[in-house]
């Protein structure tokens, strides 16, 4: 190929050949791996290691070039849906005057077992951070951009430069960052792990709750797929979640995500995507909540029923309550603490509940509302047997002073609360909106402190008709 063509003004026109190079990457354990293959023969660089690569043929464009060299030299079948571009380096050899330009494609997936396909050569597995000696520095400067999440580097070597990289040696690699994209990197660990379960990730979003340890980024999969990736804070919330969404969530169906996979190694788990905005903070007309609450109570009917029924132990109430009123106190209004107190001996005279699957946290920021009406739940790391009642307690606040959202709620669940429940309904607000305003002292939480204010005020206001 030349390396100058004449123009008809401004003078030669600068050319460079264009190689393909492979980096056909697998999990090797602990860390992933790429093929290599040693050179040999009178070609450049013999003896030393380098990625599958070859010039392109005429006609023929990079993608379908690096599935023929595929082919060529290790055998495997790749689809052009697999081959990801990686990395473009722009060389220059330390022998002769001209560059060239060097693309790498990565690839996850293929058909066939690696294997040698030219006389002389041969082929090995080797991990990312523990590439073999000798090995082309060309190809090194390629796969130091690769490892470093870089798109491209310029690899200019000088006269008298060894072709093999050397770590002695001076290095002529430099990288070449790309534009800000807005996205977040992934921790190296959870990426592998999405990966494994989705594919190729092309753009990572985190999405966390500010005020939660638990960690949520929303991934785009290179076919355009969504599906959301959450780290929990601790094992304990990883075990609870994993386990409803296998155990109970199921029985939501488009209620609800599916789990996609979960790895308690690093605490994580990757769900479908939902379609919907959380209604927390949307100005809804009147009969648009009222058909949002019918929907909230079906879905939670059809929760507590997804596994048999328990019956509850003693109560266990108190201690916790006192504990969280000692931390609250400074914070409540006049008359609140004996509120909590009296509602504590009422709750502990109640009959004995049965417990049914629950949220744990069923609250309209674990809610979507799509632009069909289709109602959606998340978010079940508080998932545990528990009262039915314990699971309107969070939702029972928007519910102030719009009794026909309770009503609608309830009419979706199916049927009223008994006289018992409405009382434990209250006492668990009580104990709920103690445990918040705690909460929210300790870690600056202006929302969860108010919320736990405007129930205390309004269980006065009920208590005392």
């Amino acid at each position: 190929m030349t390396l100058f063509e004449p123009v008809a003004h401004g003078g030669p026109r600068h050319t460079v050949p264009v190689d393909v190079h492979l980096v056909l990457r697998r999990d090797g354990g602990s860390d992933p791996e790429v093929l290599l293959s040693r050179r040999a023969g009178p070609v450049y660089a013999a003896g030393m290691w380098h990625l599958p690569s070859g010039h392109l043929e005429p006609g023929e464009d990079m993608v379908e070039g690096v599935i023929r060299e595929a082919r060529e030299e290790t055998g495997v079948i790749i689809a052009a849906e697999d081959v990801a571009a990686a990395v473009t380096v722009h060389h220059r050899p330390p022998r002769g005057a001209g560059s060239r330009i060097g693309v790498l494609f990565e690839v996850r997936r293929w058909s066939g077992a690696p294997r040698v396909m030219e006389p002389d050569r041969c082929d090995g597995w080797y991990p990312l951070d523990g590439l073999p000696d000798p090995m082309v520095a060309y190809c090194r400067a390629g796969l130091d951009a690769y490892r470093a999440g870089l798109p491209a580097a310029v690899h200019f070597q000088r006269p008298g430069d060894p072709v093999a990289y050397a770590a002695h040696a001076v290095d002529r690699t430099r990288l070449v960052p790309g534009p800000p994209t807005g996205g977040v990197e992934l921790p190296h660990s959870l990426r592998e792990f999405a990966e494994h379960a989705v594919g190729r990730i092309t753009e990572a979003a985190d999405t966390s709750w500010a005020r939660s340890g638990s960690r949520v980024w929303r991934l785009t999969g290179a076919g355009g797929g969504i599906w959301y990736l959450k780290q929990h804070r601790g094992p304990a919330v990883h075990d609870r979640e994993v386990a409803a969404y296998r155990a109970w969530v199921p029985v939501l169906g488009r209620g609800a995500p599916r789990l996609v996979a979960a790895d308690p190694a690093v605490r994580a788990v990757v769900v479908t995507a939902l379609a919907g905005r959380s209604p927390r903070g949307m100005l809804l007309d009147a009969a648009a909540e009222v058909r949002l609450h019918r929907e909230l109570g079906r879905l939670a009917r059809a929760l507590h029923r997804s596994a048999p029924e328990r019956p509850a132990g003693p109560p266990t109430a108190a201690a916790t309550v006192k504990r969280h009123l000692e931390e609250a106190r400074p914070h409540l209004a006049a008359g609140d603490e004996e509120l909590v107190l009296g509602l504590v001996h009422i709750h502990e005279d109640l009959p004995r509940p049965v417990l049914v699957p629950t949220h744990g946290d069923l609250q309209y920021r674990n809610v979507l509302l799509a632009d069909d009406g289709e109602v959606t739940l998340f978010d079940f790391e508080r998932s545990e047997y528990a009262t039915a009642t314990r699971d309107m307690v969070r939702l029972s606040d928007t519910w102030t002073g719009r009794a026909d959202l309770r009503t609608a709620f309830l009419d979706g669940y199916g049927r009223a609360l008994t006289p018992a429940e409405e009382l434990a309904q209250d006492c668990e607000a009580a104990f709920d909106a103690v445990s918040g305003i705690a909460y929210g002292a300790r870690h600056q939480d202006p929302e969860v402190t108010e919320r736990g204010h405007r129930t205390l005020s309004r269980l006065h206001a009920a208590h005392r008709a």
